[in-house]
């Protein structure tokens, strides 16, 4: 038996410029990190050449076509598994639809956990690509690229999206102490929607020629936020969030609406310098940039919002169990 864990994240800034037919013509970036909340893929031999696959539901099936869940199919298939296996996976995350990233998440674990499971090595690098191209190019998802290389590799991150394609993943380095205080500064708050992020994600990226300012200034200020981090200025990232926030619900009609846009106001009330919601938008998770000892105030506001206690984490997909005789 093989386990792996990959981790979900919460995108802080540059989200939308990771989009291929975006930065291919100008560039992109993002800001994101890892977080300590993750997703377990599981994969053991049969007995038999029949398949099964468990997650919220159950699947036993004598062949790859004929499984519903499209991330698992096709990693089996991308990684040349035919029959006599189980896989499954479990996570941390409360629901699905939570903006966590925890699709690229399953995807990125279930090719880790093949590969793994056939004796076969594979580096940070392929494990990203390979989990994009199934997301994007098989299943043809509306989606970057950036949860992917998150999961794959973990830490807080800047990644770097270039025209070649290339992707440039670099690692923020900060001292302990500061990254402590980041992670206890950023809170996150349920909204109580969950939501299927490809329609917003569709208008989105239909809308990338007509909305090029807002992308630009929206990459501008991941560059301005990866600099403060680093020189350790963290609490500028309230101010950044929220300018930020403001751009993005420019991109696309359902990113937010009017619940969203009370639900943050009284966090901002309350004492949050910014936030933004996690994910595409519309519902999810609602993350906000606390300091000054102003976290209690903003649990307080938000007493009716179910808290979903996290830290940054630092490591992307790894194999915690592997068993095999």
């Amino acid at each position: 038996m093989i386990i792996i864990q990959s981790p979900l994240r919460v995108s802080l800034f540059g989200g939308g410029t990771d989009f291929p037919s975006y930065f291919r013509e100008h560039g992109g970036c993002v800001l994101t990190s890892a977080i300590d909340k993750n997703i377990f893929v599981t994969i053991k031999k049969r007995f038999d050449d029949k398949i099964r696959i468990g997650y919220t539901k159950t699947e036993m099936v004598d062949s790859i076509e004929e499984i519903n869940h499209e991330l698992i199919r096709e990693a089996l298939r991308k990684t040349g598994i035919a029959n006599g296996v189980e896989v499954t996976t479990m996570g941390d995350i409360p629901s699905q639809g939570s903006g966590l990233g925890s699709s690229s998440t399953v995807t990125v674990g279930a090719l880790h956990a093949m590969y793994t499971y056939q004796r076969q090595s594979i580096l940070t690098e392929q494990l990203a690509r390979e989990a994009c191209e199934i997301e994007r190019e098989i299943l043809g998802k509306p989606i970057g690229i950036q949860d992917q290389y998150i999961a794959a590799y973990g830490g807080l991150r800047f990644m770097d999206f270039q025209k070649s394609g290339e992707v440039v993943s670099r690692r923020i380095h900060i001292n302990d102490r500061t990254m402590r205080r980041l992670s206890d500064n950023l809170l996150l708050f349920f909204t109580g929607v969950t939501r299927k992020a490809d329609a917003i994600l569709v208008e989105q990226k239909k809308n990338i020629v007509d909305r090029l300012s807002i992308l630009n200034e929206m990459k501008d200020i991941a560059h301005q936020a990866c600099s403060e981090v680093e020189n350790g200025n963290i609490d500028e990232l309230g101010a950044l969030l929220h300018e930020s926030w403001e751009l993005k619900k420019r991109l696309a009609s359902r990113i937010s609406n009017p619940a969203l846009d009370d639900m943050y106001t009284i966090a901002r009330k309350a004492g949050a310098l910014g936030g933004k919601i996690s994910g595409a938008g519309g519902g999810g998770f609602l993350l906000l940039y606390c300091a000054n000892g102003c976290q209690e105030k903003v649990r307080d506001a938000l007493r009716d919002y179910q808290e979903y206690p996290f830290a940054l984490g630092q490591d992307g997909s790894k194999v915690i169990f592997d068993y095999q005789r």
